[in-house]
């Protein structure tokens, strides 16, 4: 009897003394995310804005200046050319550099870039501008990705970057009824076109952010004074722990791992769906009998809106569940669903609304979903040339999304095939997700 009374002192000590533990790093954790999201999150939701805006400026801009559908495809898809080429090198110099300042430099420069938009006045300036801004952007998201992994053990990453993320959608949720205010009140003001207030008034803040982002954020945990000795040494050791059991430790093992070309291609899928979304939503919206621009904007927020509440509850669920593949699997073939739907009765806007509203959820959900499966594999010392490599190869998606819808609608006078095909491509990216093995994404 004094035997069993022992045991289960020692139990209640030992339940006891891990409660004590699980509360200390929930504490931390909560400090670090009140710290850091704020100020990041808004700085990624000016960086989507001042990336999508141009699907709100296109029917004013492709009007005024003579652009089909094709020239606009072609612009909007270079960003992501430049996106492409550009995203490693970038993600090399943040180590060099530190994140704080290359990443604060590199918001003023697309900040300035992003504001000459309203300078355009012909193709060849379009597609210049949107390649530089390509150019300064490609590091930011793949940057921050790499910069939080180093704060967060990945039994946490996916709910914060499902906060983080949300910038996404919320940037439509604001960006839509925003561009639409601005296209259709400041039109002509001041002898500037609706689209070039657009460009200014979105693009200017991006460069206040960039001096309030040097000034404010850390480089590491390690060298922060909100964070005490002990929470500093819980983070070690969290992230210390999982270090030993990654796989990928150098830039030849990522070229030559077969799972991270898996990623690529389901990365592909992605964002197939998040820019079919992003570039051709308000044209989409217009065509299905919608003209006004306010109004555009409004029902444009709606998919984003849904999109919000979804990404942060499959964050959630999947960090409770430590499950990662049918978290990103289900969202991509929701995607791929809602996009189909969307292209069987363009001229409907019931129709086209619920299709885009289930494509907004689960676009929404696989991008946060999709960058907790590359930490699973990459060393701490080889994830910001692998998360680069990865957001750059899935960055050719983002060119073709726009592309071939625009010159699908210039071949066929409508965008449905482009919709069909581009559902399908994501639709397969949802299946890819199921080859990758469960037991090391899901966290342990």
């Amino acid at each position: 009897m004094a035997t069993q009374t022992k045991k289960y002192n020692i139990m209640s000590t030992a339940n006891i003394a891990d409660s004590r533990t699980v509360a200390e790093r929930d504490r931390t954790h909560g400090i670090v995310t009140r710290r850091l999201l704020p100020l990041l999150l808004v700085c990624y939701l000016f960086a989507h804005l001042d990336r999508i805006n141009i699907g709100f400026a296109k029917m004013q801009m492709s009007s005024d200046l003579n652009f089909s559908d094709t020239v606009y495809g072609l612009g909007a898809g270079l960003f992501f050319i430049a996106y492409a080429l550009f995203g490693v090198p970038s993600n090399m110099a943040l180590d060099r550099v530190g994140p704080r300042r290359w990443i604060a430099s590199l918001m003023l420069v697309w900040g300035a870039l992003s504001s000459s938009m309203l300078w355009i006045d012909s193709a060849n300036g379009f597609y210049v501008l949107r390649f530089l801004l390509g150019v300064a952007e490609a590091g930011f998201f793949p940057g921050i990705l790499v910069f939080l992994n180093r704060w967060y053990p990945a039994r946490r990453r996916a709910q914060v970057t499902a906060l983080f993320a949300i910038a996404v959608p919320m940037a439509g949720v604001i960006g839509g009824p925003l561009s639409g205010a601005i296209l259709e009140r400041f039109h002509d003001f001041g002898g500037l076109r609706g689209w070039q207030w657009m460009f200014l008034i979105e693009g200017a803040p991006v460069i206040i952010l960039g001096l309030v982002l040097l000034k404010c954020l850390p480089d590491s945990f390690e060298t922060v004074k909100w964070l005490n000795p002990t929470q500093k040494q819980q983070l070690r050791a969290q992230l210390s722990s999982e270090e030993q059991r990654k796989s990928i430790t150098s830039f030849g093992g990522i070229v030559r791992n077969l799972q991270v070309w898996l990623l690529v291609a389901i990365y592909f899928a992605v964002m197939l769906a998040v820019n079919t979304l992003a570039f051709w939503m308000p044209t989409l919206i217009h065509g299905s009998g919608i003209g006004r621009d306010s109004q555009i904007g409004l029902l444009s927020a709606v998919p984003y809106l849904a999109g919000c509440f979804f990404m942060i509850g499959c964050g959630r669920s999947s960090d409770r569940n430590l499950e990662r593949r049918w978290h990103l699997c289900v969202p991509l073939l929701m995607a791929a669903a809602g996009i189909a739907v969307a292209g069987l009765a363009p001229g409907n806007p019931l129709w086209v609304m619920g299709g885009l509203i289930v494509a907004g959820m689960g676009a929404s959900a696989a991008l946060p979903m999709f960058w907790q499966l590359p930490p699973a594999f990459l060393s701490n010392g080889s994830q910001a040339a692998g998360i680069a490599m990865i957001s750059s190869f899935g960055s050719v998606a983002s060119f073709l999304a726009p592309y071939l819808i625009g010159w699908m609608r210039d071949t066929t006078q409508s965008a449905s095939l482009a919709l069909y095909v581009l559902a399908s491509f994501i639709a397969l990216g949802g299946f890819l997700v199921l080859r990758t093995h469960a037991a090391i994404v899901n966290p342990q």
